[in-house]
């Protein structure tokens, strides 16, 4: 048996801001990571473009909001404390007709309430920041919008926490629970306190303390394209649409990453598996039945315009399709400019059973000792830090 003050339960971002967050307050308590991989950040965190959002797209109200802003700053003073790859390159939200002006207000009011730097800016103030940017009626700048290097912060991490005492236990999987005690591929372990933050795993876990009972998982992948060498110049920094306020996810966007490749993406497709990454990599035909069987219930019900989101996303398999919504932003691209990308990652994304939509915000849930970290989506990289803090908050064991 293996005994620790504090099991957390995932080794990325947001385990490890736990960890830390942890050490921080209680220096001497004995913490583990359960990892199943063989590394950390294998999936959501390590597969993350890197960009650390400002928070413009979040109500006030909401836990986004609340820990966007504040994790990011925190993410960038951590890039350059430890000399790791970081810049603030900006972004540019682009409206390209009237009907999105609504939404363009919507923002800006979300900027003022958030305390986010943004502003609208001229058609002349955005050919300086980006020349192929298609025409509009409106766009605005968040000039605090950064990229950094998601890996080497994951790496770091872990390199200071090990420092710090902290253990990381690799290849363990979780398979059950029983009291204060998981049972695991690598043993038994017990502990004080527990924090489950395994990604697209939590809610499962979740539900052996008899919590999550009103989410299920509906996983979205999301696909890249890479601009080719002859085409990188087209794009400075990072260049949004204004999302579809009707559909849950931002659209297909233009990223300049730290490393100065340029992406395309990402898309939302709907899949069956929680790390269905290509192909029928990573399903399950249990698992694949359940969450057919939700998708088939959305669509029929089409919650949250679920059958427009169907239809646009899973088109986007399409080269032309993906070259298209693509051109909405930078009119000037052509098919030879977009190559194949092994970027993917999958969306958690956990959809309520009783109300039938997506939840969109973070989702806590715990017991006298255990706390559970749902709906972990983005901005959950950028937010971390923040975020972290709000979750020990939460679980008030300091």
């Amino acid at each position: 048996m293996h005994t620790f003050d504090f099991i957390i339960i995932g080794a990325g971002i947001v385990g490890m801001t736990v960890a830390r967050e942890l050490k921080q307050r209680l220096p001497l308590a004995t913490i583990v990571i359960l990892e199943k991989e063989d590394h950390v950040g294998v999936h959501a965190s390590g597969r993350n473009s890197g960009v650390l959002h400002s928070g413009i797209y979040y109500a006030n109200d909401t836990l986004k909001a609340k820990v966007c802003a504040r994790g990011a700053q925190r993410m960038f003073e951590f890039a350059k404390e430890h000399n790791l790859p970081c810049l603030k390159s900006g972004k540019v939200i682009l409206a390209t007709s009237e009907k999105q002006l609504t939404t363009v207000d919507r923002l800006m009011h979300n900027a003022q309430q958030n305390g986010i730097k943004a502003e609208r800016i001229s058609r002349q103030q955005l050919l300086e920041l980006e020349p192929a940017a298609a025409e509009g009626p409106a766009a605005i700048y968040c000039p605090d919008t950064a990229v950094i290097d998601s890996v080497a912060v994951l790496n770091k991490l872990r390199a200071l926490l090990e420092q710090q005492g902290v253990s990381f236990v690799f290849g363990c999987q979780v398979t059950s629970a029983k009291g204060t005690q998981l049972i695991t591929t690598k043993g038994r372990f017990s502990y004080g306190y527990l924090y489950n933050c395994a990604g697209a795993h939590a809610d499962t876990i979740a539900r052996w303390f008899n919590l999550a009972q009103n989410y299920a998982l509906v996983p979205f992948k999301g696909i890249y394209w890479k601009l080719s060498p002859e085409a990188n110049h087209l794009i400075k920094s990072n260049l949004y649409p204004v999302p579809d306020i009707s559909l849950p996810f931002l659209g297909v966007h233009v990223t300049r990453l730290i490393t100065g490749d340029a992406y395309i993406g990402p898309t939302a497709i709907p899949v069956l598996g929680r790390e269905n990454y290509k192909r029928w990599h990573g399903v399950r035909v249990a698992e694949a039945l359940s969450i057919s069987l939700r998708l088939a219930s959305m669509y029929r019900n089409n919650q949250n315009n679920f059958r427009l989101l169907a239809k646009t996303e899973l088109a986007k398999y399409n080269k032309k399709f993906f070259l298209a919504a693509a051109q909405k932003l930078i009119p000037v691209l052509q098919e030879k400019d977009i190559i194949p990308s092994s970027k993917a990652g999958i969306r958690p994304q956990l959809i309520n059973i009783k109300t039938k939509q997506l939840e969109m915000d973070y989702i806590f849930e715990q017991t006298q000792q255990s706390m559970h970290v749902l709906n972990a989506i983005s901005p959950a990289f950028t937010s971390s830090f923040a975020f972290a803090e709000m979750i020990v908050n939460q679980s008030d064991v300091s």
